[in-house]
């Protein structure tokens, strides 16, 4: 089974990733660091294969995880896609992603399977308008694979109504990062009305939104958003927003392009919970990160920082907001600083 799988939309030419927009491409590897280097940012170190290939190799390693009974539901294996933000290169994707699954996709505590969708983002803040735009563009290629999955999981569906034994040992789960959320919003819309808005099973189990940049009223019912809302949370068991209102690069994207609401990775939901879906939360992230941190470093630092992972696995694997909340788990001590 490979180590580390790869989806990607970002041209290739002369077998150098850029920044412009391409074919779906698909690609699988079993090298990860090694002497300090970041192999998963050579593009020779990962294996071209075909679409069906890749659908195939996917099916079999899923199927090789374990078949557990229904109330062991946290202890369930998952497919993870990894959606980064914007002005990521092919390199910085690849870090964050070797980042990820370091941290919850390898050893014994592994949650399983992390896909990374790769879009070529570009630019700065600075160029945030013209970002925006690219990235609803790469969310139809997304609207694809979701497409492909949801497909799946309706066959998994009915071989398990036929034989309980063929039920899918999977749970599917999301998590996105700065503007890959405004990536996941489109593309989950798109699969929302291309499946003429179905309700037959959950394409996604876990969403976690890190520092998103959508806006914060998005599962508002008066939002110009709305059906985009609506859409993930009807494709979604559970959403959880994790935001900080220390976050700089957030401030500073608002501040560019302000469209009448603020970022949800900056000040959380509009409402919460928002009217009519239970199953969105958020938790503010800004007691994590140490006073050294500045603003701009915060919007990445969720995944430098041990508790914060932690959070993210416990969020995948399903527990219960009132167990992560007695647990302690969505509170840092790190920040304020304490004052003698």
């Amino acid at each position: 089974m490979p180590a580390y799988w790869k989806i990607t939309d970002r041209a290739i030419v002369n077998g150098t990733p850029t920044g412009d927009r391409g074919p779906l491409q698909y690609f699988v590897s079993d090298n990860g660091y090694d002497g300090g280097q970041d192999p998963l940012a050579n593009l020779k170190q990962w294996q071209s294969v075909s679409a069906n290939d890749f659908k195939t190799l996917l099916a079999a390693a899923a199927d090789q995880f374990p078949a557990l009974e229904p109330g062991d539901n946290e202890k369930q294996s998952h497919v993870t896609f990894l959606i980064h933000g914007y002005n990521n290169g092919w390199d910085d994707a690849a870090r964050l992603y070797q980042k990820v699954c370091d941290q919850l996709y390898q050893g014994p505590g592994s949650l399983g399977i992390c896909i990374s969708f790769d879009w070529p983002s570009l630019g700065s803040v600075l160029d945030y308008l013209p970002v925006r735009n690219h990235a609803q563009e790469c969310a139809g290629d997304l609207v694809v694979v979701f497409g492909l999955l949801y497909d799946w999981l309706l066959a998994k569906q009915q071989a398990a109504a036929n034989n309980p034994a063929n039920a899918c040992k999977a749970k599917i789960s999301v998590i996105a990062h700065s503007m890959g959320n405004y990536l996941v919003q489109k593309a989950m819309a798109g699969a929302w009305t291309r499946n003429n808005q179905p309700l037959l099973v959950s394409l996604i189990n876990q969403l976690v939104m890190v520092a998103a940049d959508v806006d914060n009223d998005l599962f508002d019912a008066n939002s110009s958003d709305a059906s985009d809302g609506n859409a993930l949370a009807n494709l979604t068991y559970r959403i959880t927003a994790l935001y900080s209102g220390r976050d700089a690069v957030l401030g500073a994207s608002a501040g560019l392009k302000h469209f009448g609401t603020r970022r949800l990775g900056r000040s959380g939901l509009a409402t919460r919970p928002p009217v009519g879906k239970d199953n969105i939360w958020d938790v503010d992230c800004s007691t994590f990160f140490p006073d050294s941190l500045t603003g701009f470093q915060i919007h990445s630092a969720y995944f430098d920082t041990a508790a914060v992972m932690k959070l993210i696995g416990d969020l995948l694997r399903g527990l219960d907001r009132s167990v992560l909340d007695s647990l302690g788990e969505t509170k840092g001590n790190a920040w304020p600083p304490s004052v003698d």
